[in-house]
């Protein structure tokens, strides 16, 4: 843990699990189509990809990224969320943990996506983002994306304004060796125009190049 809050617990005290998927659930109710998100990753994905979702929340996207075959990890800081995501999916794997000190919770490398949805980024701990960025490029396969979303403006956060800009958050991804494959302005792939409210974000770890020791003898390395 950073012994710092985050914005998020700042907003809501770290007991908003229910009241939160409560209001997904109206969403839904009300005909809202609750897997843009989920939708979008998989379209990013081969079969039975590894995920981590990473400030999972109640577990929403995972769930659904599970219903399509995929194996997902949620990790969140809100223990009223991870309640909530247990209760509604416990053969999943869900982990109480600090973004930033991901090394902690011992998990594994090779995860084929790392999602921060649900304006994760813009809502961490001051001063924390950077590494937070570091810690999800660094449980990535060679080749592995790096997913997020997030709102630019007022309008789209929770927040008077917005503490995060595109450029410094490209800057820490390019700092823990990401490059930016992809931009929309939604979840639904709609184009990415500067000075739109809301990006969704793709970014790539460099697939790892065989060295020449290993390389086959009479074949270029790929």
């Amino acid at each position: 843990m950073t012994g710092q809050r985050d914005r998020w617990a700042e907003l809501t005290g770290g007991q908003a699990g229910e009241e939160y998927a409560q209001r997904f659930a109206r969403l839904a109710e009300s005909g809202h189509d609750m897997h843009g998100e989920a939708a979008f990753c998989a379209a990013l994905l081969n079969p039975a990809a590894r995920i981590l979702d990473a400030g999972c929340g109640t577990g929403r996207i995972a769930v659904r990224l599970a219903e399509l075959g995929h194996h997902c990890t949620g990790v969140d800081i809100d223990s009223s969320m991870l309640a909530v995501a247990r209760r509604d999916a416990p053969a999943q794997e869900w982990l109480l943990g600090d973004l930033a000190r991901l090394e902690d919770l011992g998990l594994k490398p090779g995860f084929d996506l790392a999602l921060a949805a649900g304006n994760v980024i813009p809502l961490l701990a001051p001063g924390t983002e950077s590494a937070v960025v570091r810690q999800l490029a660094a449980v990535l396969r060679p080749g592995g994306l790096l997913v997020t979303g997030f709102g630019l403006d007022a309008a789209h956060l929770p927040l008077p304004e917005p503490p995060v800009t595109l450029t410094e958050f490209d800057h820490w991804c390019a700092q823990a060796g990401l490059t930016l494959r992809q931009r929309y302005a939604t979840w639904s792939g709609d184009p990415y125009d500067q000075g739109c409210g809301y990006a969704v974000s793709v970014h790539s770890r460099p697939p790892r190049e065989p060295s020449p020791a290993t390389a086959s003898p009479g074949h270029a390395p790929e």
